[in-house]
């Protein structure tokens, strides 16, 4: 179907869902053809219905002054559920509790597009397994590159939506099992153990960074060889080379009838503000 054709179909459509509105594209294209979208039917009054994953006030200003216009609009906010305590961000995450797709930034000026669009397309991914997680997702990329914020971002995601999800960072994750054998432990052995191995959506993050004793081998092998076979949805983040881990774990994260493995090549993202602030100021303006 041409362009204008599809186009004219869909903003004169009798009713129209958007679905997912704030997680599009901002190229100056893509906020064009949306803003003429809905100027076309809020002017005409066409029924439409949207659903969004961002606060209305964080939408783009034209965007949020026709959604708040209460003689055509009802707004309805939808309460977020709490998790249960038992899959709920420790005071440990409170890094990750603030990861959201929304505030994940993939459109890093200062890279080069190819770079650009390997980090749209692990957005695209995440977002898509946090809204129905089946599956494994393992991200592979260098420190800083956004493997963990977006594995956090898809435990966000599914508490906003009153599911179950547990995120571990595998090196804690084992010096937790460790101390569940002092005497001061309050949690089992057993019941740490069984409570990742069967959660509902793992994320293991920073797999690959564990101290490399037989011990420590063999718990994740465990972990990993449950998962495997009950096909629980699983998010794995590593940094090293798949030829560093284990064979008999790295053969299943590599298994593509359950796992897509998605190697992000972006630099640490620090290194963006280390350039930005040594970027010499525009022509025609003085340094300060």
């Amino acid at each position: 179907m041409p362009y204008d054709e599809f186009f004219e179909k869909v903003r004169n459509a009798s009713l129209l869902v958007l679905d997912d509105l704030g997680t599009q594209t901002g190229t100056p294209w893509a906020k064009e053809k949306l803003d003429q979208l809905l100027t076309h039917r809020f002017n005409s009054k066409l029924p439409t219905v949207i659903v969004t994953i961002l606060p209305v006030d964080q939408l783009d200003e034209r965007l949020r002054t026709r959604l708040t216009d209460s003689d055509l609009c009802q707004l309805h906010v939808i309460e977020e559920e709490q998790p249960s305590s038992e899959y709920s961000w420790g005071p440990e995450f409170a890094a990750q509790k603030n990861m959201t797709f929304a505030n994940f930034d993939w459109r890093r000026v200062n890279l080069p597009a190819e770079q650009r669009e390997n980090l749209e397309g692990v957005f695209r991914l995440a977002f898509d397994f946090a809204k129905s997680p089946e599956g494994w997702l393992v991200f592979q990329g260098v420190n800083g590159c956004g493997k963990t914020h977006l594995a956090a971002a898809i435990v966000n995601y599914r508490y906003q939506s009153g599911q179950p999800a547990l995120f571990m960072v595998v090196p804690e994750f084992l010096d937790h099992l460790r101390y569940t054998f002092s005497p001061e432990s309050k949690v089992s052995y057993d019941q740490l153990f069984e409570s990742v191995k069967k959660a509902p959506l793992l994320v293991l993050d920073d797999f690959g960074e564990q101290s490399t004793t037989p011990w420590a081998q063999e718990k994740l092998y465990q972990v990993i060889n449950y998962r495997y076979n009950a096909l629980l949805p699983t998010v794995i983040t590593i940094v090293s080379s798949l030829d560093e881990i284990e064979d008999r774990i790295g053969s299943r994260l590599i298994d593509n009838k359950l796992s897509t493995f998605y190697n992000i090549t972006a630099p640490d993202f620090r290194g963006d503000l280390h350039s930005s602030r040594r970027r010499p100021p525009p022509r025609g303006r003085k340094a300060r």
